[in-house]
């Protein structure tokens, strides 16, 4: 999450954002929202996730192959 708790220089995407981003479905990103993998605000029925949260989760995913 953006570190200092000031919101006000960050950029919400919608799950259908961060699935393009990602390259994966929709319920995707659902599944690691809901499981706690990737936080993210709800906004009403819908939620938002910080484009930093996304970069950090993909920057913690990378493995060495091979």
């Amino acid at each position: 999450m953006v570190g200092s708790g000031d919101m006000s220089e960050a950029k919400f995407l919608t799950v259908a954002e961060v699935a393009a981003m990602m390259r994966v479905s929709k319920m995707t990103v659902y599944r690691l929202v809901h499981n706690g993998d990737l936080p993210a605000v709800r906004v009403g029925r819908s939620f938002r996730v910080v484009e930093e949260d996304v970069n950090e989760y993909l920057r913690k995913s990378f493995y060495s192959a091979g």
